[in-house]
């Protein structure tokens, strides 16, 4: 039925269990799959006058440097776990202050016909103010959506 799974990954936990769960699903529809982090960009510390001890440790340079290796390394280990299920995968980083859009845009750009995610689960209050990456996803795609708690 699928033939391109995008899944996204933030290394937490959950996402992992996303992967475990896109990386089988592929191997029984004999799809592909390309994985996805998504690197949120730098934002300066903000401090006043009386914080001019605590100036920022990091570059921006210094920053992509970091989250870009990061990247790396757990789309590493994605393509691992499709490895070992025989899956294609093929990987990708995005650098966007709206992880949810990123995740739609490459699902369009690579013609993914499912997005597989994990959901946090936020509920009442923390989930009013923190958003749901998932839950924007599902709101703004046509793109069927497979979510993993």
């Amino acid at each position: 039925m699928y033939k391109h799974i995008l899944v996204s990954t933030d290394g937490s936990k959950l996402s992992l269990k996303a992967v475990k769960t896109a990386t089988r699903l592929a191997r029984r529809m004999n799809a592909r799959i390309t994985a996805l982090h998504v690197i949120e960009p730098y934002k300066a510390p903000l401090y006043d006058e009386s914080m001019s001890a605590f100036r920022a440790i990091i570059s921006p340079a210094d920053y992509m440097k970091s989250e870009t290796n990061r990247a790396g390394k757990l789309l590493g280990r994605v393509k691992a776990a499709a490895a070992a299920e025989e899956v294609e995968c093929d990987t990708l980083s995005a650098t966007h202050d709206r992880p949810w859009e990123a995740i739609i845009d490459a699902a369009r750009s690579r013609k993914c016909d499912l997005i597989v995610m994990a959901s946090h689960g936020r509920k009442g209050l923390a989930g009013l103010l923190l958003g749901s990456e998932t839950h924007k996803v599902l709101t703004h795609t046509s793109t069927p959506v497979l979510v993993c708690r």
